[in-house]
C-alpha cells in the first residue's frame, strides 16, 4: 500500500466519517445487556453557525462518548437543537423586513411558516458542522425542542404544574425587552456598569412654599410617580410626614410616605415611587395601597399617561423632559453617576421594568431536592467552586416568569372565555378546554367560538429544563423502557453562563418529574477569550470561523488546539497557533506510522539487545503513562491527560523507542521488534482516538487488513497493568545522559555522525542500558573509570553523584578546538554552586525562624530539612567536581 508522505486531513476526514456512519457505530439501542452511558447535547440555538465555544463543548462530549464506547458501555449521545424563541423570532423578523414584510401583516400562521423554514435550514447547517468536527452522535435520535413529542411533554408538565398549584398568572413588574416586545427572565438580563447621570428634581410641598428634592436616573418616569418616600428614622424629613407633593409638568399631588427600604445615603434621601417600572417600588406601593400607573408601551415609547410625550421613545423623552424641567425651574442639578444597566441577552437592547400580566412558576419549594443533591455530592460539578455560586442562586431563587410575548415557541395551553382575570382554563386542546370552561363558569351554553387560546408562548428554557427526560419520552410515558434504561444520564458539558438558565432547572425538573437526578456530573468549560482578553462572541465579531479552521488545519488539529486549553471552569485565550501545534503533532504521528510501515520482517534476524531492553522499557513506560492518563481523564482534566499522551508519543515513543528499534543499514527488522512496535502503537492509537479520531482511525485501518467489527471506534480500551519503577528510573537516567551529550554536540558543533567515547565513573546499575546509550548518542564505546582521564582533553558533565567525560579518538579533532570550553564549564559550575548557596541561605533562614517552625505542619518541616540536606550534598559534589576540573 502506498502511504502519502504528508498527512492530508481534507482527503481523510470525510471518508472516515462516512466509514463510521456506514458501520452504524454511533447508534445506541435498548434493551442491551451493557451498562448505558448517556450524554445529552446542550442544544445549540438555530440562529446561525456554531462558534468556537460550541466546538470546544462538543469536542469534550465526543471525547467522553468515544472513551465510554471503547470501555464497553452502551454509549448514547443525543444531539439536538433549540428553537430559541426570542433570538430566532428576532432574526426572522429582520430577514422579512429586508423583503418588505412584517410579522403583523403576515399573521401568526404565515409567520410561523417562515420560521419553520429558517429552523430546518439552520438545523442542517449545525448538524453538518458537528459531523465535520467528528462528533459521534446517535443521529437517529436527533431532537429539536419544537418536535411533536417534546411539545406534548411541555404542554403536559404545564398543565400538571398548574393543577398542582405551582403555576399561576398575575401582575408583576417584569424585565421587558422593548425591541423583542417580550418579557425576560432575570437570567436573560446582562448588567453592565455604565456612565449615567443623576437628575435632582424638586417637587413643591402642598400648601407651602417649600420643596422636596429627589434624585433619579430616569426623569421620564415622573408620569408614573405615585408617592415620595423617606426612611422612618431620617430626621431631616420628619416635617414632611403626612404631607403631599406636586409632580412637575402634570401638577398632580402625591403623598409623602415613609418606608425602611429607602437608603438615606442615596441622592437626597428621598425616593420617588414609580411602582409600574420598579420591582422595589411595586413592593412599597402594595404595602401602602398606592395606585400603579404604567407609562410605557411595548416598544419603549410613552403611552397616553406620558401626556404630550405620548408615542415618543423613552430616551428621546428623557432629553426633551430635561429641557422642560429646566424651563419650569424644577431641575436642581445633574451629576455624573456610574450605575448598572440591564441589557437583553438576546437583542442587546436596554431592558425596562414594566408591570405586566404574566405566567409564573413557584420555584422555592421544588428547588429543595436540587440543592440537597449537589450538597451531598449526588451530583458533582467540575470545577467544585461552582457549588458556591449554585447554592447562592438556589437559596435566593425567585418565581420563574415563564411566558413570552412571541409567536415562535410552545403556545401556552390556556383558554379564555371571559373578561375577568380568572376566566380561563388550562387544557391540552380546545375540546378539553371547552368541557373545563363549562364546568368552571357553570355556563353549559359556551361553544368553541367563545374560547380563545393564550397568544403567548413559553420561555424557551421551559422546554429545555425537561430535556434529559423528554428526549426519552419520560414525561408522557414515565416508565417506558428507554427512560428506565438511559436515565439518569452521565454528563452534561456546558458553559457556566447557563448554570441558572439550564443546569439548575434541569436538576429541579429531574427530581420533580422523575424523583431522581437527571445526570451525575457537570463539566463547566471556561470562557474563550481573544488576544485582547475579550470574550469571544458573535456580537463582538471576534470569533474565528471554526469551519475555516477545520478546513485549514483539519478537525483533529482544531480539537487538539482547544482541548490543550480546556481546564474545567478556567477561561483561556484562543490562539490559532494551538491548531498549528495540533497539525504538527498529526504529522509526527503520521511519520511514525510511515516509518514503521517501511520496515520489513526478517524471520531469522536476531533481536539486538538494545531493542529487547527498549521493548521492556516501553511496556513499563506505557503502563505507567496509561495509569496517569486514566487518573487525569477520570478527574476531567482533559488538557492534562492529552498533554501526558502528547509527550509520551512525541518523546518516549518517537524520539526514543523508534530510534532504538530503527534498523541502521537496512529496512529489515526482527519479528519480535515489529510485533512489539505494532502492539504498543495500536495501544497509543486507542488512547489517542477520543481526542484525534480521524487520524487514529485512518492509521488503525492502514496498519493491517481488518474486519468490519475491528474498527478502532469500537475496539476495546487497554487494560490497566502494573509497571516496574526501577526500569523506568534507570531508563530516565539514560535519556538524561543522551540529552546532555546531544547538548554538548550542539554547543560545540560536533556532528552527530562523528562517534564519541564516553568515560563514566557511574557504578553498575541493576539494568544496563549501555547498548541503548551507544545507539542513541552515537558512541563508539563506554569506558568505566574511577576519575577523569588525564591523557585526553574531554567535555565533562555531571549527573547526580556521577561524572561523565566525552572524548573523540582522533586527537587532531581536539587540536582544532578552543580550550575555552573548559573555562565555560568551570564558570557554569561556579554559577550553580552560588545558586545552591543562595537556596541554602533561604532554607536555613526559615528553619531558624521560631514563628515559621511553629506555624507549618510537620510534613512541610520534614521536607524543608530534607531540602537542606540535599542542597548541602549537591554543593559538596559540585565543589569536588570543580576541584577535579581545575586540576
Amino acid at each position: 500500500m502506498d502511504i502519502p508522505i504528508k498527512y492530508d486531513p481534507q482527503s481523510v476526514e470525510k471518508k472516515i466519517y462516512h466509514y463510521w456512519m456506514k458501520g452504524d457505530y454511533f447508534s445506541s439501542f435498548c434493551p442491551d445487556n451493557r451498562i448505558p452511558y448517556t450524554i445529552i447535547m446542550p442544544p445549540p440555538n438555530i440562529t446561525g453557525i456554531l462558534h468556537i465555544g460550541h466546538m470546544l463543548n462538543n469536542t469534550i462530549q465526543d471525547v467522553l462518548i468515544r472513551y465510554a464506547r471503547m470501555k464497553g458501555y452502551n454509549a448514547c449521545w443525543i444531539p439536538g437543537t433549540d428553537h430559541a424563541s426570542i433570538a430566532t423570532e428576532a432574526k426572522v423578523v429582520q430577514q422579512l423586513k429586508k423583503q418588505g414584510l412584517s410579522k403583523s401583516s403576515l399573521g401568526r400562521k404565515k409567520f410561523l411558516f417562515y420560521v419553520l423554514k429558517w429552523a430546518k435550514k439552520h438545523n442542517n447547517i449545525i448538524f453538518d458542522q458537528l459531523k465535520k468536527l467528528g462528533c459521534s452522535c446517535d443521529w437517529n435520535r436527533t431532537q429539536f425542542t419544537m418536535n411533536q413529542n417534546l411539545s406534548k411533554s411541555v404542554s403536559k408538565i404545564f398543565i400538571e404544574l398548574y393543577e398542582n398549584g405551582y403555576i399561576y398568572r398575575d401582575y408583576h413588574v417584569v424585565n421587558w425587552d422593548p425591541e423583542a416586545k417580550t418579557t425576560l427572565s432575570d437570567e436573560e438580563v446582562i448588567y453592565k456598569e455604565c456612565d449615567g447621570k443623576l437628575y435632582y428634581l424638586k417637587y413643591k410641598v402642598k400648601g407651602e412654599k417649600n420643596y422636596v428634592t429627589v434624585a433619579t436616573t430616569r426623569p421620564e418616569t415622573i408620569f408614573g410617580d405615585v408617592a415620595i418616600c423617606f426612611h422612618p428614622h431620617d430626621s431631616r424629613f420628619f416635617h414632611l410626614k403626612g404631607k403631599f407633593a406636586k409632580i412637575p409638568i402634570i401638577n398632580k399631588y402625591i403623598p409623602i410616605i415613609q418606608d425602611s427600604y429607602v437608603d438615606p445615603n442615596f441622592g437626597t434621601g428621598c425616593l420617588k415611587i414609580t411602582p409600574a417600572h420598579d420591582e422595589n417600588d411595586k413592593n412599597i406601593a402594595d404595602k401602602h395601597k398606592l395606585n400603579i400607573i404604567n407609562i410605557l408601551n411595548e416598544d419603549g415609547t410613552l403611552n397616553k399617561n406620558g401626556v404630550h410625550y405620548k408615542g415618543i421613545d423613552r430616551f428621546e423623552v428623557r432629553k426633551k423632559i430635561i429641557k422642560e424641567l429646566k424651563q419650569l425651574k424644577s431641575l436642581v442639578k445633574i451629576e455624573k453617576y456610574n450605575h448598572k444597566i440591564g441589557f437583553s441577552e438576546r437583542t442587546s437592547s436596554i431592558v425596562e421594568q414594566r408591570l405586566s400580566l404574566q405566567w409564573f412558576l413557584k420555584m422555592k419549594e421544588i428547588s429543595i431536592p436540587a440543592i440537597e443533591a449537589v450538597k451531598n455530592g449526588e451530583i458533582k460539578f467540575y470545577p467544585k467552586k461552582i457549588n458556591k455560586i449554585y447554592f447562592k442562586w438556589m437559596n435566593e431563587i425567585h418565581d420563574w416568569n415563564i411566558s413570552r410575548q412571541l409567536w415562535w415557541g410552545h403556545r401556552i395551553p390556556a383558554y379564555y372565555y371571559g373578561k375577568n382575570l380568572n376566566d380561563f382554563v388550562v387544557a391540552e386542546n380546545l375540546e378539553k378546554a371547552l368541557k373545563k370552561a363549562k364546568k368552571k363558569s357553570s355556563n353549559s351554553c359556551l361553544t368553541y367560538n367563545d374560547l380563545w387560546q393564550d397568544v403567548d408562548v413559553l420561555d424557551t428554557w421551559f422546554s429545555s429544563w425537561i430535556f434529559p427526560i423528554s428526549v426519552f419520552d419520560g414525561i408522557c410515558h414515565p416508565n417506558n423502557k428507554e427512560i428506565c434504561y438511559y436515565y439518569p444520564t452521565e454528563n452534561i458539558v456546558t458553559g457556566s453562563d447557563i448554570l441558572f438558565f439550564w443546569v439548575a432547572r434541569m436538576i429541579i425538573a429531574g427530581f420533580l418529574f422523575q424523583k431522581k437526578k437527571p445526570f451525575k456530573r457537570v463539566f463547566f468549560t471556561g470562557i474563550i477569550r481573544d488576544s485582547n482578553n475579550q470574550k469571544i462572541s458573535k456580537s463582538l465579531n471576534n470569533s474565528p470561523n471554526a469551519i475555516d479552521l477545520i478546513n485549514k488545519y483539519g478537525a483533529d488539529s482544531v480539537r487538539m488546539g482547544l482541548l490543550l486549553k480546556a481546564s474545567a471552569g478556567k477561561d483561556f485565550n484562543f490562539e490559532e497557533k494551538t491548531c498549528l501545534q495540533g497539525r504538527n503533532f498529526s504529522n509526527k504521528v503520521w511519520n511514525a506510522f510511515r516509518l514503521i510501515k517501511s520496515w520489513k520482517i526478517y524471520k531469522n534476524r536476531k533481536t539486538p539487545n538494545s531493542s529487547l531492553l527498549a521493548i521492556k522499557w516501553l511496556k513499563n513506560r506505557f503502563n505507567y503513562v496509561f495509569m496517569v492518563f486514566e487518573k487525569n481523564f477520570q478527574e476531567y482534566k482533559f488538557d492534562e491527560s492529552l498533554m501526558i499522551l502528547y509527550k509520551f508519543i512525541w518523546y518516549d515513543f518517537c524520539s526514543f523507542f523508534l530510534e532504538i528499534i530503527k534498523p541502521i543499514n537496512n529496512k529489515f527488522i526482527s519479528k519480535i521488534e515489529y510485533s512489539s512496535t505494532i502492539k504498543y502503537f495500536e495501544n497509543i492509537l486507542k488512547l489517542l482516538h477520543p481526542y484525534m479520531p480521524f487520524l487514529s482511525e485512518k492509521i488503525w485501518n492502514s496498519i493491517e487488513k481488518r474486519k468490519k467489527e475491528e474498527a478502532l471506534i469500537i475496539s476495546s480500551w487497554p487494560k490497566k497493568k502494573s509497571y516496574d519503577s526501577t526500569i523506568l528510573n534507570s531508563f530516565e537516567r539514560v535519556t538524561k545522559i543522551v540529552s546532555k551529550i546531544r547538548s554538548i554536540r550542539n554547543q560545540n558543533n560536533i556532528p552527530y555522525k562523528k562517534s564519541l567515547i564516553l568515560f563514566s565513573d557511574e557504578k553498575e546499575k541493576k539494568y544496563n542500558y549501555n547498548s541503548i546509550l551507544l545507539k542513541l548518542a552515537n558512541l563508539e564505546k563506554i569506558i568505566s573509570v574511577l576519575k577523569k582521564p588525564k591523557e585526553i582533553f574531554s567535555f565533562s558533565f555531571f549527573l547526580e553523584e556521577s561524572k561523565f567525560f566525552l572524548s573523540e579518538g582522533n586527537e587532531s579533532f581536539y587540536s582544532n578546538l578552543n580550550f575555552s570550553n573548559n573555562r565555560i564549564i568551570i564558570a557554569n559550575i561556579e554559577k550553580k554552586i552560588k545558586h545552591f548557596y543562595n537556596s541554602l541561605s533561604i532554607i536555613r533562614k526559615n528553619l531558624s525562624n521560631e514563628k515559621y517552625i511553629t506555624s507549618v505542619s510537620n510534613t512541610i518541616l520534614l521536607k524543608e530539612r530534607k531540602k537542606e540536606n540535599d542542597t548541602l550534598k549537591k554543593i559538596e559534589q559540585l565543589e569536588k567536581y570543580l576541584k577535579d576540573l581545575k586540576n
